[in-house]
């Protein structure tokens, strides 16, 4: 393992390490990166560099205790900054009271916050302790490792990791389908580690080329590849064309207000609004799949009298529609949209409600001995007005869609009834139609890669995203979904389409690129032909373990450090 020879007469200034100087590093973080999401400034060079300040304090730290403590101190202000729409969701559409809201907002804040307390901790320690050729890959290992663990742990919230920054520059991102957007997470702090420890110590020549080098090798690497997958991918885009295997899909963002959108008095009115748009597409193109947002429909479909107008229009259009809505069983038994026991297109009962203990009037069958189970789906309609498959959200949001440890904590009834009662669903096969082989992604199932290489698993060679936005107002959440949802058209190499009720809608295309996107809060309906590739990606095979082998890496040396214990830094 190569030592670099650090020279101590290099050292920055001691202002940087006083309490002043910190606090100005950690603000210079938190500020550049709000300037480099989307949503924020957008600028994304800044991505580059925005964790270097921080990083050079935390190396600089006189102890573990004061590393995490910036660390706690840099979270909370990026956090803040990066889910203030939390306010808006809980306050303006929850009901709760401001206080409780901003209260929300900073517990949230404040457990997103300790995994970069845990970070800087790490941090500090690898430099102290291990050579500097070292230190600089496990710190980017390390918080690719922590990153990981926030998708998964308490249902997970992996909101805007650094490689989503990218997502604004597609020829940026093509490594994504071999190590996904963790990948480019990694380079990113990679780099911002290695101006920190060349600004911490100002290295003499032999030891700033013998930790730039092989950065700059892996980086060339990185960028090499991107470009022979744009080159490639791009020829392969083409040839589907050619040979026909593409899809015309259409999209209808229907912009209903959130406020109204659940109101029994105006039901009519927004299916009246979806089918009113898409006539209106219709005319101008005649897409084989129409797709409509997660629950476009304000009401369970299950003998609902105003699901045979929904009927009579795929049917006089002869157009398969695709289309959020809530979906209720009666019974223990998995019936529903995307359960394990569903046929798809072999029991068309199933999605008429003769099967689901609903009669066609509405009523319950033993309803006083059955207990009712609540589904966020995607039900698919064929031609002839039959709803011949779907899906039910597996991945719930809590404390949104359900309330965890309702069973051994009763007193959050309250909460329950306030934020809903979803049961989760499984996903077991792509919805087909037609050409197509549909995985459905709803609401934020998009921000977890684990769900879209689920779906390529079982051989979707399409992804849809159907989701409502309207909850975030128009703040920077957005914008934020949108990027994340590129990164799963890149790893998984698939077309993906957008279907959200306040926007953003568009489409997608396996290389990244945002072939259109609807503007917020207007209605908006667009046609696309899309690419149905049969591509499995490195990411989707074995390239999704890169974020574990980091975390064993990195469990590894902090062993191997208490272990040996090593009493001096080797930078000398």
């Amino acid at each position: 393992m190569m030592l670099c020879n650090f020279s101590r007469t290099a050292r920055p200034p001691e202002a940087v390490f006083s309490s002043g100087g910190q606090l100005v590093a950690v603000s210079m973080t938190a500020v550049m990166l709000w300037l480099a999401f989307p949503g924020g400034g957008g600028f994304w060079p800044l991505l580059f560099v925005a964790l270097a300040p921080f990083l050079l304090v935390v190396m600089g730290a006189k102890t573990a205790r004061q590393a995490g403590i910036l660390g706690m101190l840099l979270g909370l202000v990026h956090f803040a900054a990066l889910l203030y729409w939390i306010v808006i969701v809980l306050g303006h559409y929850g009901g709760l009271p401001l206080y409780l809201a901003v209260l929300a907002l900073l517990l949230l804040a404040l457990y997103m916050s300790l995994y970069l307390a845990i970070f800087a901790m790490v941090v500090r320690l690898f430099f102290l302790r291990c050579p500097a050729s070292c230190a600089l890959w496990l710190i980017p290992a390390t918080w690719v490792a922590l990153d990981w663990c926030r998708s998964f742990l308490f249902s997970g919230f992996p909101w805007m990791d650094p490689g989503y920054g990218l997502a604004q520059v597609p020829w940026l991102l093509q490594s994504a389908d071999l190590w996904g957007h963790h990948g480019l997470g990694f380079v990113l702090v990679l780099l911002n580690t290695l101006a920190a420890l060349l600004c911490r110590e100002g290295t003499q020549k032999r030891g700033q080329l013998g930790l730039m080098i092989p950065v700059f090798c892996l980086c060339g690497g990185v960028a090499l590849y991107s470009f022979l997958r744009w080159q490639e991918v791009g020829k392969q885009i083409e040839q589907q064309v050619q040979k026909g295997a593409t899809m015309r899909v259409g999209v209808v963002q229907g912009n209903i207000a959130q406020d109204l959108k659940w109101s029994s008095g105006l039901q009519e009115k927004t299916l009246a609004n979806y089918v009113g748009q898409s006539r209106g597409l219709f005319e101008r193109d005649r897409p084989a799949l129409l797709i409509w947002p997660e629950t476009a429909l304000p009401f369970y479909p299950s003998g609902h009298p105003l699901m045979q107008s929904l009927r009579d229009f795929t049917r006089q259009w002869n157009i398969s529609l695709l289309t959020g809505a809530p979906w209720v069983e009666m019974g223990s038994e998995d019936k529903r949209p995307g359960g394990e026991t569903m046929q798809g297109k072999e029991d068309s009962r199933r999605w008429t409600g003769a099967a689901s203990g609903v009669d066609e009037g509405g009523g319950a069958e033993n309803s006083d001995r059955k207990k009712p189970h609540y589904y966020n789906s995607a039900l698919l309609m064929d031609p002839h007005g039959s709803i011949v498959d779907g899906y039910s959200k597996s991945h719930l949001v809590p404390y949104g869609e359900y309330v965890p440890l309702k069973k051994m904590l009763p007193f959050l009834a309250p909460v329950v009834e306030a934020a809903g009662d979803f049961s989760p669903g499984v996903i077991s096969h792509a919805l087909d139609c037609q050409k197509a082989r549909i995985g459905v992604l709803i609401c934020f199932e998009s921000i977890f890669p684990e769900i879209a290489r689920k779906w390529v698993g079982v051989k979707a060679n399409l992804l849809v995203n159907l989701t409502n936005d309207a909850w975030y107002g128009r703040s920077s959440a957005p914008h934020h979904s949108l990027a994340m949802t590129v990164l799963r058209a890149v790893e998984t190499r698939r077309s993906l389409v957008r279907a959200a009720n306040t926007g953003f809608s568009g489409f997608i295309d396996p290389l990244g690129q945002v072939q259109s996107v609807s503007p917020l809060f207007e209605p908006w309906a667009e046609t696309a032909e899309l690419v149905l590739m049969e591509e499995e990606t490195w990411f989707v095979r074995w390239g999704y373990l890169f974020p574990p082998c980091c975390l064993v890496l990195v469990v590894a040396f902090l062993i191997w450090i208490a272990l040996r214990n090593p009493c001096s830094r080797r930078f000398s």
